[in-house]
Formats: C-alpha cells, structure tokens, sequence
C-alpha cells in the first residue's frame, strides 16, 4: 500500500475512534445524557476568552442559530448558565455550571491521556515532525472553512 493511500485510512480510522472512545469515555464517567457535540460546547467555553454566543459560535464554525438550540439543551441538561451581558444586553454570556466543569475535566483527562499515549517513548526529532505534520493538517482545514 503506498503512503498516501495509508495515511489517509489512519487519519479517517484515527477521526472514528477518537469519536467513538470520547463518548464511551463519557459513558463511563456517568455522562450518559451528553453528545460528543455536547461535549465540544463545553470545551469552547471553557477554552475561549471572552465565552459569549458569538465567540463561541466562530471557535466552533457554527451559525449563533445553531448553537443557541444546543446551548438550550445544555442549559436544561445543568451544564451551562446563559445570561445577557449587563453592559450590553443583546451579548449573551455563557459559563459552565459544576456539573459543566466537571464534564469538561473528564473530557480533557482523556485528551491527556491520548497525547501521552502518542508521545510515549518518542524521540525529539519525531515529535517535531509530528507536531508539523498536525499543524500542516490544521491550516488545510483552515482554509476549507472560508
């Protein structure tokens, strides 16, 4: 099998079982009633600076329409508070609840434990390829999302 044919089956293989493994992982936790989807809310708001819609719309590349329906369905879940800004009240701020806070170090542990898994008894020189292998991936789907 030629390099390009193969990377390309472990790249799509590697996409299925993160996702896959995420939500078992998930389901393990006790986190039954949470979509990998779900999941990925929480991670942004934790992640951006600023956790309004739209910021957390634009980290995620989806339409403020979108995400309010998941946004709601976290809200009723008990993983996240929305409300309006009190400067200016058409922004409407997010923030995790406990319940949030806590699904979001499970899913990070497991990303931990994944990197860990990749870095385990590497050499400088193949992290480095590795690492600019990843990054060559991402601006490639950096320019798709224009």
């Amino acid at each position: 099998m030629d390099n390009r044919k193969l990377i390309n089956e472990l790249l799509v293989e590697l996409f299925n079982h993160i996702l896959l493994l995420e939500e078992r992982n998930l389901k393990a936790h006790g986190l039954k009633n949470l979509t990998i989807t779900e999941v990925h809310i929480i991670e942004a708001i934790k992640k951006v600076s600023v956790p309004s819609m739209s910021e957390v719309a634009n980290k995620l590349m989806v339409t403020i329409g979108t995400l309010s329906t998941s946004i709601n369905r976290l809200v009723q879940k008990g993983f996240v508070k929305s409300e309006r800004s009190d400067k200016d009240r058409r922004v409407v701020l997010l923030s995790l609840t406990e319940k949030g806070e806590e699904a979001f170090r499970i899913h990070e542990s497991f990303h931990d434990k994944m990197v860990n898994k990749i870095l385990e008894k590497s050499h400088i020189n193949e992290d480095e390829l590795l690492r600019s292998s990843l990054h060559k991936l991402l601006e490639f789907f950096n320019e798709l999302k224009i």
